[in-house]
């Protein structure tokens, strides 16, 4: 039943959040010298008026594809790790999170690099005239017979090096908040608290491997057209830092951290009905009581956010 709570949550948090991740993948990988946007907001209106409300929910399959197998990923890996460490600390929880998220990084990868190359298709145009992929899928298949194995899973690098970090600061900031917030059985904010502290564990994620996200995501959009601009990590960066200057790295942030929120928030809140629904009010609660060590890492589990931060 976490299991299926995870991922009923984790997709209510794609629904929400990835018109931001769109605008954030078309800022990220914009021309400098031709920009089509100039900032967030400006990029939410051009998307919308030239290619309707649905361009912004291009890419949405791959990742709602990959939902359930990271979900078991990080559920299975999260938890075993903690009860290997034995200790429900703070380290451990950054630890745990770390361990979960390098792992789940072999469905992440392909996944985002579909999605990427999704958000990317028929940029400007209401009605794509030339489609290159059909779907997320079909971009899968599409890369292998191209690339093999090696262009499915291009990023993948900086994806690792995005990923282990991230969930690890996830883990361990919403270890701090819940346990300084407090989770009483009969606290009238209990669900409030976990929305807050879900919430702010995601900025706090993304604002930590951010640098690295921009480079993933020009690395993964790199020879749509055909033509390859990048050699290799360290080019990507030294390239991008000449002509667009150390700034490169916040581009797309503020449609992130916008996005980061209220996904958490959908996440958190369905996560909750689901449990509260399926196990009775008073069942449900009692998994939030902070006093054995245990029942507080079974909320960790419960409650945080399994996909793509």
């Amino acid at each position: 039943m976490d299991f299926l709570a995870g991922c009923i949550g984790g997709a209510a948090g794609v629904l929400v959040g990835h018109p931001f991740d769109t605008v954030k993948v078309r800022l990220q990988v914009q021309n400098v010298d031709k920009p089509l946007y100039r900032g967030t907001f400006h990029c939410f209106q051009s998307i919308i008026r030239q290619e309707s409300m649905l361009g912004l929910y291009k890419g949405i399959g791959s990742p709602m594809m990959g939902l359930t197998f990271i979900n078991a990923i990080v559920f299975g890996v999260q938890g075993n790790t903690m009860r290997l460490l034995g200790q429900d600390t703070p380290t451990n929880q950054f630890l745990a999170g770390a361990a979960a998220g390098a792992i789940q990084c072999v469905i992440c990868c392909p996944m985002e690099l579909a999605k990427t190359r999704m958000q990317m298709q028929g940029t400007g145009e209401k009605k794509s005239s030339r489609k290159l992929y059909k779907n997320s899928l079909d971009c899968l298949m599409r890369i292998y017979n191209r690339e093999g194995l090696w262009g499915v899973n291009r990023g993948m690098v900086t994806t690792l090096i995005r990923e282990t970090p991230g969930f690890g600061v996830y883990f361990l900031a919403y270890d701090v908040l819940t346990r300084s917030l407090g989770c009483e059985p009969d606290d009238p904010y209990m669900i409030p608290k976990l929305l807050f502290a879900g919430g702010m564990s995601g900025i706090a994620s993304w604002i930590s491997t951010y640098p690295v996200d921009v480079i993933k995501s020009r690395l993964q959009a790199d020879g749509v057209g055909g033509v390859n601009q990048y050699s290799s990590i360290a080019d990507c960066v030294r390239q991008s830092v000449r002509r667009e200057g150390y700034m490169v790295f916040t581009r797309g942030l503020t449609s992130t951290l916008l996005r980061a929120f209220p996904v958490n928030a959908a996440t958190f809140a369905t996560v909750t009905l689901v449990l509260m629904y399926a196990r009775g009010v008073e069942e449900g609660p009692k998994d939030c009581e902070p006093a054995p060590p245990s029942h507080h890492a079974q909320l960790q589990q419960q409650q945080a956010q399994p996909s793509s931060l």
